[in-house]
């Protein structure tokens, strides 16, 4: 585990309305503790995109022809490139964030909008470091590091089933 202080350029972009989604200190708060103990300098851009922009994204990436929640882009830089001044290395890459489904799924789930949207972001993060959930070994220690993470933001587990 790295121990220190974290230096982090976390850039938020709305291409959505604004209305119900947090602010980008939120988002960078959430990013800071998913990171927290795990990696000392990160670049990473977060994108809140309205649906068309999600169905698209999702369609190109994953070949899935729907919005989904939150898409994560790991930044693939060749060996020897130069980085324009200013970018932090490493260079994480970028997390995608559809506003109606996150909005729609909150909804649904009976839990705070802006719970959902810090799940999702540390689950973005998360993905950013390489982990993943293609079978169930790795789901099941992916979420359990996301229950921990938001434990430590005071949001209650995510994937206890609600009655």
């Amino acid at each position: 585990m790295t121990r220190g202080p974290t230096r982090l350029d976390v850039a938020v972009g709305y291409a959505a309305p604004r209305t119900g989604v947090p602010a980008a200190t939120s988002f960078r708060r959430w990013v800071a503790t998913a990171l927290e103990g795990r990696i000392r300098e990160a670049d990473l851009a977060i994108r809140i995109v309205g649906e068309d922009e999600g169905r698209a994204l999702n369609r190109h990436y994953r070949g899935k022809d729907y919005a989904t929640n939150v898409l994560s882009f790991p930044a693939d830089i060749a060996e020897g490139v130069k980085m324009p001044k200013g970018v932090v290395m490493p260079l994480m890459g970028d997390i995608v964030l559809c506003a109606p489904v996150v909005a729609r799924e909150a909804a649904e789930q009976d839990k705070p909008a802006s719970h959902h949207y810090a799940h999702l972001t540390v689950h973005g993060v998360l993905h950013l470091l390489g982990m993943d959930h293609d079978d169930e070994r790795e789901a099941e220690c992916m979420e359990q590091l996301e229950r921990e993470i938001l434990a430590e933001l005071g949001i209650e587990d995510p994937y206890r089933i609600r009655e």
